[in-house]
C-alpha cells in the first residue's frame, strides 16, 4: 500500500508527540530540586501540561487533515490548469463572450467546458463539501476548547489569587517564605549597592 500525505505526516508527527511518550511522570519529578520532589502539586502539573499537550495533539491532526484536503485541492487546480492549456484556441471575440458569461453567471459556468452532472459527479461534490464543513466544524471546536481550557486556568488562578489559596502545602509554606525572603535580601543588597550604599 503506498504512503499517503495523511499517513506520512500522522506517522510522522504524531506518535511521539504525547507527553508520556517524551517524559514519564518519575522523570518529570526527577528535575525538580530534591526538596521539592515530594510536592503533590508535582503531579498536578504534570497532568496540566499533559492536557495542554493533548490539546497541540489535536491541533496537528487538525493541521495535517487541512493540509491533506489543501493537497487535493492542489491537485485538482493542476489538472484544471492542464486542462485548460489542452484546450483548443479560442478567438478573441469568443474569449470575450465567456468572461461577459462568467460575469452575468458567475466564474463556474463555462459552456466550453461545463458536463451535464450525473449521480456519481453530484454525490462525489457533496461529500468533498461535506468534508469541508466536518474539517472548519472540527477545527472550530479545537479552538473553542483550547479558549475554553485557556478561560477556566485563568479564572482558577484568579480565584486562588483573591482568596490567597495557594498550591503550596502547609510544609513547604515555610521554605517557600524563607526563600523568599532570602530572595528579598539579595535584591535589597543590589538595589543599596547601586545607590552607592
Amino acid at each position: 500500500m503506498p504512503h499517503t500525505e495523511a499517513s506520512i505526516l500522522s506517522n510522522f508527527l504524531l506518535p511521539p508527540a504525547p507527553l508520556p511518550a517524551a517524559l514519564s511522570l518519575r522523570k518529570f519529578t526527577e528535575l525538580f530540586p530534591r526538596s521539592h520532589q515530594d510536592n503533590p502539586q508535582i503531579e498536578v502539573f504534570y497532568r496540566d501540561l499533559h492536557y495542554q499537550r493533548a490539546i497541540q495533539v489535536d491541533a496537528v491532526e487538525q493541521n495535517v487533515a487541512a493540509e491533506v484536503k489543501r493537497g487535493k485541492k492542489q491537485k485538482q487546480e493542476v489538472i484544471k490548469a492542464r486542462r485548460a492549456a489542452e484546450a483548443p484556441e479560442l478567438s478573441s471575440t469568443d474569449v470575450r463572450e465567456i468572461r461577459m458569461e462568467a460575469e452575468l453567471f458567475g466564474p463556474s459556468l463555462n459552456p466550453l467546458k461545463s458536463k451535464p452532472h450525473d449521480i456519481h459527479s453530484i454525490r462525489a461534490a457533496i461529500a468533498a463539501a461535506s468534508e469541508d464543513i466536518e474539517a472548519e466544524l472540527a477545527a472550530l471546536e479545537g479552538e473553542a476548547a483550547s479558549i475554553l481550557a485557556d478561560v477556566k486556568t485563568t479564572i482558577g488562578d484568579l480565584s486562588d489569587l483573591r482568596y490567597g489559596r495557594f498550591s503550596n502545602p502547609a510544609g513547604a509554606s515555610r521554605e517557600l517564605g524563607q526563600e523568599v525572603l532570602e530572595g528579598l535580601q539579595r535584591v535589597e543588597a543590589v538595589c543599596q549597592e547601586l545607590n552607592g550604599g
